[in-house]
């Protein structure tokens, strides 16, 4: 899967999961500040994009994300 493809999908989870304006998401949008996510929600994000990979995601994978960028960088070699 594609980084672009991965933003999609990643960003449709946002909008129908956590009911977040689909304006806001953009690859540069701080998953705290902008997105308004706290930890649990981060969790609960990776929950539901867990489907989409290929691997496991390593436990401290998360620990420097900030934006959704982050994520998807991080996810994208996952699903391959």
């Amino acid at each position: 899967m594609t980084k672009d493809e991965l933003f999609t999908k990643l960003k449709e989870i946002l909008v129908d999961e956590f009911d977040i304006d689909e304006s806001l998401i953009t690859p540069d949008a701080l998953i705290q500040e902008d997105l308004e996510l706290d930890s649990i929600d981060s969790v609960d994000m990776i929950v539901k994009v867990k489907p989409l990979l290929n691997a496991a995601i390593p436990p401290d994978a998360f620990k420097s994300v900030k934006t959704v960028r982050d994520v998807v960088d991080i996810l994208e070699p996952l699903t391959n």
